[in-house]
C-alpha cells in the first residue's frame, strides 16, 4: 500500500481546486464540476494527489488533518501570494506563533510555517498535521498503512515517504476527542498495489485498532475506515492494468 491521496471536501470543487492548484504548482489530472484532481510531484516516481470532491454543505466538523506550507525564509513573501489568490488571514486562537494561519476561499484552515530544519526538501507542502488520541500508536499504525518511515520533527512522531521527500505527517495530541458523528474535512487515502488483499488488509486494519465504516455514501469502488484516533480514511483498489 501507498499514501495517495489527499481528499478534501469542497462545495465548488473546481474553485477550491484552482486555488490549491495555483498555491502549490500542482498539476491538473481531472477537472469536472463535482470533482477536481491534482498532482503533486515529490521525487519523480512518488507523488501525493489532492482530491477536491463536491459535498452539499461546508463542512462544519474540526479540521482534525490541514495542510502545513513551506514558508521558511519566504514565509511573508508566501502569505502575500496566497492572499493574492484568494485566501484570508484567520484567527482561530492561536495567539503569538512563529507560523501565519491562513484560510482557503471555502474557510479552510492552513498555515505558512517558518523555517525548520525538518522542513528541508518537502517542496510546497511542509506538514499534514493529524490529530491523535495516541501519537505513539497512530504513528506505528500509519507507517504500516503507508509504508512512510519515521523522521525527527518537532511532533511527537512524524512520518515521511521512503525517499525523504514530501511532506511529514505529523502525529499530534488531539485538543478534544473526535465525535463519532464527525466527518473530517480532509482525509488521506491509501492506494492497494498488486498482490495485496483488500479483505486481509481489512482485518489487519481491524487487528490494529482501526475499524471499517459503515456509511450510507452509495456504491464506492473503495472502502472507508477509521484509524485507531477516528480519523477517516479510503483504502482504494489496486490500479487497473492499461490494454
Amino acid at each position: 500500500m501507498f499514501l495517495e491521496n489527499l481528499g478534501i471536501d469542497a462545495t465548488d470543487p473546481v474553485r477550491l481546486g484552482r486555488f490549491w492548484e495555483a498555491a502549490l504548482g500542482t498539476t491538473t489530472l481531472t477537472a469536472e464540476p463535482d470533482i477536481v484532481e491534482t498532482r503533486l510531484d515529490l521525487d519523480g516516481t512518488a507523488y501525493l494527489d489532492l482530491c477536491f470532491v463536491r459535498v452539499p454543505e461546508p463542512p462544519t466538523s474540526p479540521q482534525r488533518l490541514h495542510l502545513d506550507l513551506r514558508g521558511g525564509e519566504q514565509q511573508q513573501e508566501v502569505a502575500a501570494r496566497l492572499r493574492e489568490l484568494g485566501a484570508g488571514d484567520l484567527d482561530i486562537g492561536q495567539g503569538e506563533v512563529p507560523w501565519i494561519v491562513l484560510a482557503d476561499p471555502e474557510g479552510g484552515a492552513f498555515c505558512v510555517m517558518e523555517d525548520r530544519e525538518e522542513f528541508v526538501g518537502t517542496g510546497p507542502i511542509a506538514a499534514l498535521p493529524l490529530d491523535s488520541s495516541d501519537p505513539e500508536r497512530d504513528a506505528d499504525f500509519w507507517a504500516w498503512l503507508t509504508g512512510w518511515v519515521e523522521v525527527a520533527g518537532q511532533a511527537p512522531r512524524s512520518l515521511r515517504h521512503p525517499s525523504l521527500r514530501g511532506p511529514l505527517l505529523s502525529l499530534y495530541p488531539e485538543p478534544a476527542p473526535k465525535a463519532p458523528e464527525a466527518k473530517n474535512p480532509i482525509h488521506l487515502d491509501v492506494r492497494l498495489e498488486p498482490g495485496d488483499d483488500a479483505d486481509e488488509i481489512a482485518e489487519q486494519i481491524v487487528e490494529r485498532g482501526g475499524r471499517e465504516l459503515r456509511h450510507d455514501w452509495g456504491d464506492l469502488p473503495w472502502r472507508v475506515f477509521k484509524d485507531p484516533s477516528g480519523n477517516e480514511f479510503c483504502v482504494l483498489p489496486v490500479p487497473a492494468v492499461s490494454a
